[in-house]
């Protein structure tokens, strides 16, 4: 059977996207391959078409149980013969995998690297192996971002299996990154297909310097203009994820709670009931995510900035895996600022470190379109804008700030510079903390005279005067704030700078944002016309419920049977037989026999 057959018959798909058909061919003949395709970008294909093609069985060195425990069954349920190796297996599971692997029945072995390299001289060595392929492979470099030790002794599976192709397969690296998982892995001249980082069904917002009561009524009303669709809440630390749970529980939110201080069969029930919809919503620290492959989550929401670009694309990158659309909250304060510089002070590799936060202050702080500085960040230059970013739709707008800078930077300079942030806010607004009377700082001539704008408006303008360089945090004595030569520039009248609105209005509610609508391509059905229509709402919660229940009755997640964008291209295009049903994108031959008379008889109701 060829590529494309395989694709069809197996997938559902009548097309490859971009890429893909490349990358499978040089698999095919034995090349080395270093793979970035964004998460939702269709990897998982890049290794699995050729596994199916090929003779032997494909060894994919995956890092998380649950990730392979979640392919094994999408492979399963797709009628690929496909398993996996790890400690979470009992005897007999074991046995039957390994009489597999050796008698050559199974197409794709799913592997941790720790437990690979055990094997490697055992039941390695006695199988016929078609391909070895990494996953999350940015583990494997010294600059990857979740570095795990067992993927830097991979370069051992060229040297022990000279003659089999190795792939390397990620979402997020950026050019010394993926230079070092070729010179770790000791690629053999490899082909590296970089595919676009962008995700046109992600919309994109940030929501800059909101209080933490404003934040949690925010998502409330988020979460409540989306009843039925399943999202991800990250948080920078374990006690604000229990937090935010807690709050979300008390008005009535499905929620579950994950992070690596709760013990694992804790995380395990959370990630489980997320996965299979018995929980609306998980919130959780960058723990969770890597071990997911949820196809249906339709949002992903950030409490607090993450340390980089390339850690807050991959947890967006969550949310739409199906194509279909889904958005995207960003919160970001002065806090998050202050925090994440102290955790890059205390790292180990200060300097890169500091270079990724500062990039991605760049991105929440933007004025330009985002999907634009996004994908620049990966080398993708864009010369138009997105049209699915806040700035794209209600672009800032500005006033001449001079005055209020001017009165901040008063403050700095009476207190010789030796205040924080938060002392600033309280000597501008006239509160006598214990501080401020401590210190003598309310016989300041600038005590009180920014009362009239709340403590919110003044943490804003002064985020927004560190991110324009007219003051510095100086993190190594306590975080004070410094004053720079640009930010003297203004305080004595050489210069003028302008402020952004801070727009109050949005805060109120999170009203659904407008959907980009989801293109159902004209499908020719023999003896019938192309087909297109309307989506049925009603069709489609029934097909939902309908897909629901049949996930249960083979115990596996929702999503596994079919992805929401084919559920609803069934409720605009309405199959009312077998024949028509099998011509949806994302239903191949064994889904469609399997499932095909159920979900025709439904839609024949409606029809």
């Amino acid at each position: 059977m060829d590529t494309k057959s395989i694709l069809k018959s197996y997938f559902g798909y009548d097309t490859f996207r971009a890429n893909q058909e490349e990358i499978i061919n040089a698999v095919l003949r034995h090349q080395d391959c270093l793979v970035l395709m964004p998460t939702g970008g269709g990897k998982s294909l890049c290794y699995q078409i050729p596994a199916i093609a090929m003779q032997g069985t494909a060894v994919i060195i995956s890092p998380l149980i649950s990730l392979m425990k979640d392919q094994v069954e999408s492979l399963n349920a797709n009628g690929i013969d496909a398993a996996a190796l790890n400690s979470g297996n009992d005897f007999n599971t074991d046995t039957i995998v390994r009489r597999k692997c050796l008698d050559g029945t199974l197409k794709l072995l799913y592997i941790s690297p720790e437990k690979l390299l055990a094997e490697i001289p055992f039941l390695l060595k006695q199988m016929t192996i078609s391909l070895f392929a990494i996953d999350e492979a940015h583990c494997i470099s010294q600059w990857g971002h979740d570095f795990r030790p067992e993927y830097t002794q991979l370069n051992i599976l060229h040297q022990e299996f000279p003659e089999i192709p190795v792939m390397a397969l990620t979402a997020t690296a950026d050019k010394v990154t993926r230079q070092d998982i070729i010179k770790q892995l000791r690629l053999k001249n490899p082909q590296v297909f970089i595919s676009s980082f962008d995700r046109p069904n992600l919309s994109l917002t940030v929501k800059r310097g909101y209080a933490t009561k404003e934040k949690d009524n925010y998502i409330l009303n988020f979460i409540k203009a989306r009843p039925l669709e399943s999202g991800i809440i990250y948080c920078l630390s374990r006690k604000t994820t229990e937090k935010v749970a807690k709050y979300l529980a008390e008005n009535n939110i499905r929620c579950s709670i994950y992070h690596a201080g709760i013990p694992q069969r804790d995380r395990d029930k959370a990630q489980q009931d997320f996965q299979k919809d018995d929980v609306q919503v998980i919130c959780a620290t960058i723990a969770f995510g890597m071990g997911i492959d949820k196809s249906n989550v339709r949002w992903v929401i950030h409490y607090n900035m993450p340390k980089s670009i390339e850690s807050f694309y991959q947890e967006i990158g969550r949310a739409g895996r199906d194509g279909a659309p889904a958005d995207t909250v960003l919160f970001y304060s002065l806090s998050d600022v202050v925090q994440l510089s102290q955790f890059v002070k205390e790292s180990g590799q200060r300097e890169i470190n500091q270079d990724k936060l500062r990039q991605m202050q760049n991105y929440a702080e933007s004025s330009v379109c985002r999907r634009r500085i996004l994908l620049n960040y990966f080398g993708e230059q864009r010369d138009h804008d997105c049209c699915n970013c806040d700035i794209c739709e209600h672009p800032p707008r500005r006033f001449d700030g001079t005055e209020y800078i001017q009165m901040a930077l008063s403050a700095v300079k009476r207190t010789e510079e030796s205040i924080r942030t938060s002392t600033i806010v309280e000597i501008l607004k006239g509160i006598s903390s214990p501080t401020v009377k401590r210190k003598g700082y309310d016989t300041l001539k600038t005590f009180g005279v920014g009362k009239a704008l709340s403590t919110n408006d003044w943490q804003d303008y002064l985020l927004q005067m560190l991110q324009m360089g007219f003051i510095e945090i100086a993190y190594d004595q306590g975080n004070i704030i410094k004053i720079t030569d640009s930010g003297n520039d203004i305080l004595y009248g050489r210069k003028r700078a302008e402020l952004c609105v801070i727009d109050h209005t949005v805060k109120e509610s999170a009203k659904p944002k407008r959907r980009l609508h989801l293109q159902i391509p004209t499908i020719t059905i023999p003896g019938l016309p192309d087909t297109t229509g309307t989506e049925d709402n009603k069709l489609f919660e029934a097909l939902r419920d309908l897909r629901r229940q049949c996930a249960d009755e083979e115990g596996f997640p929702a999503y596994i049977v079919f992805s929401d964008k084919v559920l609803h291209s069934l409720a605009t295009i309405k199959p009312t037989t077998l024949d028509a049903f099998g011509f949806i994108q994302g239903i191949g031959e064994h889904k469609k026999q399997k499932y095909g008379k159920r979900f025709v008889a439904l839609i024949q109701k409606y029809v």
